[in-house]
């Protein structure tokens, strides 16, 4: 897996990262989709810059904890059924952004029990905050 942080806009970052986050959730457009959860696992990245992310006193309260990736993660999966794999890679994406201190996020999600004669089936998204 390639970083961004060789990107000139997120050089000065720093990238946390939630992998292989495994969870089971109702999602797909097929009408076997529809009647029970299937499998997915979901991969972020996120861009700090680095004066937001560098801890002075070793507290918590200075960086982007982790939960609130998973938490936001759980959240819209609690909200119900999902079509695509790309609507719940762009909410991802989109509350992630919507963090003050997240530059750029990466989401990625896989449905890893589709097909049996491939691992997964998946998509990707990137996003970048506007240059202020």
């Amino acid at each position: 897996m390639q970083s961004l942080l060789s990107h000139p806009s997120l050089m000065d970052c720093r990238r946390l990262f939630l992998r292989d986050y495994d969870l089971s959730m109702n999602i797909g457009v097929h009408a076997f989709e529809k009647t029970g959860e299937q499998r997915v696992v979901i991969n972020v990245d996120l861009y700090i810059p680095l004066a937001q992310s560098t801890p002075k006193a070793d507290d918590l309260a200075e960086v982007v904890d982790y939960d609130f990736i998973r938490r936001s993660i759980k959240e819209r999966v609690a909200r119900g059924h999902i079509h695509l794999q790309e609507t719940l890679c762009d909410d991802v994406l989109a509350l992630m952004l919507a963090h003050p201190k997240v530059r750029a996020a990466r989401v990625s999600t896989d449905k890893p029990d589709v097909y049996p004669d491939c691992a997964s089936v998946g998509c990707e998204v990137f996003g970048m905050k506007e240059a202020v």
